[in-house]
């Protein structure tokens, strides 16, 4: 498994697959930063596939805890 989020860096809290503008998927990413605000981050089918792949993930609630970092990786 991954490694998870460290002290004081945004942590991924939630994701879910939705339809994009084009008919094609994407992952809708929920971020909690060290402050404790929350934002979502969209990103196309290919960023999410990476993503889902760089956390050894089968399924979206298997990305909670991840760190924010994972979505950079092999960008």
């Amino acid at each position: 498994m991954s490694p998870r989020a460290g002290e004081g860096e945004a942590v991924i809290v939630g994701a879910e697959v939705v339809a994009g503008h084009d008919g094609s998927a994407e992952l809708v990413v929920r971020l909690r930063h060290a402050n404790g605000a929350e934002a979502p981050l969209v990103l196309d089918e290919e960023a999410g596939l990476r993503l889902m792949r760089n956390c050894g993930a089968s399924h979206v609630d298997d990305l909670a805890g991840q760190s924010w970092r994972r979505i950079l990786e092999g960008s």
